[in-house]
């Protein structure tokens, strides 16, 4: 599937921004899943000295910095990306098994993996977390089929509802509370596996959705989108990512919970925090609104100009 995507981003700021630096991660990673083909990063008022990196975790960044000051800030991410579906996952380790070669002992062969069974900022390790995972993970079940039950179970236990959370919302509320957003749920799934001493990590992206028949497609009315991935050490040589096994607890459109060819990922990190779209210090601008636009779309789908909707976070 080819597929153009369309990220702006837009700050409006009373007082006036006197200077900022900001890193943006909003273009996507070609993976054994995707290909990236095109990318372009569009930022007015227009910094001097944009630069771009790889983060440890492979994430593609543009960092740059706004001197003269300033009372709006748009940022436009443009790419074109070509998707493939999954194969069917093949893993027949045990979560003990998994979560006991991953312990430290003196001589083992470091897999970099253990990174993501630690805690991190968004992500803590707690006895709540351990006591919902309990019921997925019998004794000698594969992690595979643990990890999908667990994944169901989030899908059927909580109530997706926009705004009930906000960005720094702890994980903990969002368990105890029953309902957040994708985001919410992703670290959900990965505080619950952390807790068992298992590998998750967060996955940031796009979903492809689809107009009301009849209906064209809306530009800016998509959004961002968040899932999990657990580690598989022993999956099939036929299912591409490297041991990293996708779960989106938040749709579960095919009773498995795997991502498919309309799915397109950003970025990979710990948690939300490794991964934000848009971060940085500014000096000034008290005050801020943000509005934020995504369009998704097919690269041979033409998109009507006058039909447009406004996205505010």
């Amino acid at each position: 599937m080819l597929l153009h995507i369309t990220h702006e981003t837009r700050y409006d700021y009373r007082p006036a921004v006197e200077t900022a630096h900001h890193v943006l991660c909003l273009q996507p990673i070609s993976t054994a899943l995707q290909d990236t083909l095109e990318r372009t990063i569009e930022i007015q008022p227009a910094p001097l000295q944009p630069s771009e990196r790889q983060d440890v975790f492979g994430n593609h960044l543009c960092q740059f910095s706004l001197q003269p000051p300033h009372e709006t800030l748009q940022v436009i991410s443009r790419s074109r990306v070509r998707t493939r579906a999954p194969l069917a996952a093949v893993s027949t380790l045990s979560w003990e098994a998994v979560r006991d070669r991953l312990r430290y002992c003196q001589g083992m062969v470091y897999d970099p993996a253990v990174e993501f069974s630690l805690p991190s900022p968004h992500v803590p390790l707690h006895a709540d977390f351990a006591r919902y995972a309990h019921e997925s993970f019998a004794a000698g079940r594969t992690l595979l089929e643990a990890a999908r039950h667990l994944m169901q179970r989030i899908y059927q236990d909580f109530t997706y509802a926009s705004q009930s959370t906000e960005v720094n919302t702890p994980v903990l509320t969002a368990l105890a509370q029953r309902k957040g957003v994708c985001q919410d749920f992703a670290h959900i799934l990965i505080a619950c596996l952390r807790s068992l001493g298992l590998p998750g990590r967060y996955v940031s992206g796009y979903l492809l959705t689809q107009p009301p028949p009849g209906q064209p497609r809306l530009i800016g009315a998509d959004a961002s989108h968040a899932w999990a991935q657990v580690y598989l050490p022993d999956l099939d040589a036929n299912h591409p990512g490297q041991g990293w096994y996708d779960l989106d607890p938040t749709n579960n459109r095919d009773g498995w919970g795997t991502p498919g060819e309309d799915y397109v990922t950003v970025a990979r990190g710990r948690d939300y925090s490794d991964v934000a779209p848009m971060r940085g210090v500014i000096h000034g601008g008290a005050k801020h609104t943000l509005h934020v636009g995504v369009t998704v779309a097919p690269v041979d789908e033409e998109v009507p100009p006058e039909a447009s909707a406004a996205a505010g976070a």
